[in-house]
Parts: structure tokens; sequence; C-alpha cells
């Protein structure tokens, strides 16, 4: 694709969760038609995309089928099939790369790439069975986290170890499924935080400003820009994460976690090759929303502006939280995204809002 596309072209979405939809709508914005593929019938995005592809992401005839409505494919969560991946970029161009996603997907082979480049990350060793584990907890004092290699996500397939003894490895790998696993050093860290970055098909860079997140049960409950960090911890934050789309040959908006030090260097805890929860705030506080960022990335356009008029902070819905949407409405300053889901279950998330306050502004 040596041509930015025309609008009136077609996005194809692996993936029709709340990610898909927003993208969704930013692309619908920018003239484009999009198509997604998705199993579930009632999925968030079905609503706002042109056509629907009701399939499993592994199949063959529906791949063929997106790929031929699509003039370029993205994704909107990482644990796409990499086989379905390539079968796409065979036929259409697929942006972040097949490559990319597959760096993203193994937690092992992350870190690894990670440290390859030179970004430090909390310490690690593969776990394939208890002896491993046993090992690994005495390598780490008796302190870690064990996390599934593949497919875990919002706290899902973890498990927290303190002053743990060799022992207390007993059955813990066949109770995690038998799966290979990670387990990774505690960190004593000070906050965490993340940054949206994206790189345009050109090799354009651009980052907004990172985020300071808290976590509840294992899911992100609030960003909050700016986060509490020196201007240097920012830059490192930054040139991190164009590191990181330099060496994928990225395409699109990536999103990093970091964790910060006392001393306020940075250790990476995971990359999510797509647009990514911790970065919702910047429809609300920013021109050009990570959406939007994303969709003129892929689709060849310059990337946007990723100044920030306004300080904010953005706030997950769980569960019933969605309840409290006439309440929020009420207030001035606030922009709420609820995602159409038909079923509030606990820790699912239902939607997010974003206060905005003025630049400088003190949280009350």
């Amino acid at each position: 694709m040596n041509q930015p596309l025309a609008p009136g072209a077609t996005i194809g979405i692996v993936g029709g969760g709340q990610l898909g939809r927003m993208l969704a709508m930013a692309a619908a914005r920018l003239g484009y038609h999009t198509v997604v593929l998705e199993p579930d019938k009632a999925c968030p995005a079905a609503e706002v995309v042109g056509h629907h592809i009701v399939a499993s992401y592994d199949d063959g005839r529906a791949l063929e089928q997106l790929a031929k409505l699509s003039d370029v494919v993205t994704y909107e969560f990482e644990n796409v099939p990499v086989m379905a991946a390539r079968s796409l970029a065979d036929r259409v161009p697929l942006h972040p790369s097949a490559e990319a996603l597959e760096a993203a997907q193994d937690r092992l082979s992350e870190k690894i790439f990670l440290n390859t480049i030179g970004i430090p990350t909390a310490p690690f060793v593969s776990v394939d069975n208890e002896g491993d584990l046993a090992q690994g907890l005495v390598r780490f004092g008796g302190n870690g986290v064990l996390k599934t290699r593949r497919l875990g996500y919002d706290g899902k397939g973890q498990r927290v170890f303190r002053q743990a003894r060799p022992g207390d490895a007993g059955g813990v790998v066949a109770a995690m499924g038998a799966v290979p696993l990670i387990l990774e050093g505690l960190v004593a860290f000070e906050r965490e935080i993340s940054i949206i970055a994206a790189r345009g098909l050109d090799g354009t860079l651009a980052a907004y400003d990172p985020a300071e997140n808290i976590h509840r049960n294992g899911i992100l409950f609030q960003s909050t820009v700016p986060a509490a960090i020196t201007d240097e911890t920012a830059d490192a934050a930054r040139e991190a994460a164009y590191a990181i789309l330099s060496a994928l040959d990225y395409i699109g908006v990536i999103g990093v976690e970091f964790f910060v030090l006392p001393d306020g260097s940075l250790l990476v805890n995971e990359i999510a090759p797509r647009v990514h929860n911790s970065g919702h705030w910047t429809e609300a506080a920013c021109a050009i929303s990570q959406f939007e960022q994303h969709i003129r990335a892929i689709a060849g356009l310059p990337l946007g502006s990723t100044a920030r008029h306004s300080d904010c902070t953005m706030e997950n819905l769980i569960g019933s939280d969605q309840d409290r949407a006439p309440a929020l409405l009420a207030e001035a300053d606030l922009m709420l995204q609820l995602y159409g889901k038909a079923e509030a279950r606990p820790g699912r998330k239902m939607g997010h809002f974003t206060r905005i306050r003025p630049r400088g502004d003190q949280i009350g």
C-alpha cells in the first residue's frame, strides 16, 4: 500500500469487542467502511460496523471473505491465532504485522525480545513443571508471580507467591492447566504507568503522555494524566516505546506498560499490539484519540497530534457500575462511553468515563 486509503475504502477488524467497536467508530469519522470477523453475533462492534462475519478467528473461509472485503486488516486483541494472521497477510495488508502479534502473545518470548533490544524487565524464568517452579521460587526468594505464557489478561491465569518455600510448588502447575508458564520476580515499584505510541507507514513516531494506572483485582480501574513522574522518566518511557516500534517494524498503535522504580527508572511489564484500555482517556483530553491514530497509521495517513489539551482521569465501569451512567451524565466535563454489552457480569468491562480538568489543576 503505497498511497493512503481513499475515503470509501474498507478496513477489516479481527475481533468485535469494545476496542473493535471504537476503532470502527473512528474509521467512520474518516470516511471508511468497516467489516469485523467475530464469532459472537451480539458483539459490541456489530452495532457500528458495516458488515459482520460471524465465524471463528481461524475459519479459513471467513478469513478469505474478510480479506476479499478489506483494503487493509487490523485486530483488536493479541490472542488472534498467528496462523490466521499470516493467512490474512498473504492476501491483504495486515497492520500490525503477524510478527508483532507473535512477539506479544507469549510472555516468555516477549520478555526475551525486550531484553534483546536492551529494554529491562522484571527477572523471569520459564516454568514447564514443578521442579522449574521450585527452582524459580528459590531464585526469587520465595516471591513471584506465576503466569500462563499465553491467553492471560485482566489478572486471569496468574498466581502470586509471597515468602513461599520450594515445597509450595506442589500441584500448582497442574492446577493452572499444565500449560507453559513463566515466573516473574516481584518488583518493588512505586507506581505503574503506560504509554500509548504509534508508528506510521512512513516510519513516523508519535506518543501520548504517560498515564498513571491503578489496578483492582487484576483489572485496570483508573488511569490519570499526567502521571506523577519526572520529565526524565516520561522521556525514557517514550524512547522505550519507540525502540519497540522500530524493532518490530510496527504499523499502528501500541500500548506499553511499565513499573516505575523508586529511582525513576523503568521496567517494561508487557506490551499490547493494539489500542489499549489505559489510552481511552485520549478520546476526551486530546484532539486525536488513540483510535483515530491507529486508523490513520494503518490507512497510510499522517499521524495526528498527541498533544493534550486537558488533564484527566479515566475510570472503567465494571459489571453493574454501568448503572451509574445517568448520574455520571449529570456531571460537567465528563465523557462517557458504554460498550453496548447485553449482560453485565462481575469483572466484565461495560464502559468507561473520563473526567477532564484544566491542565495543572490538582485532583480534588
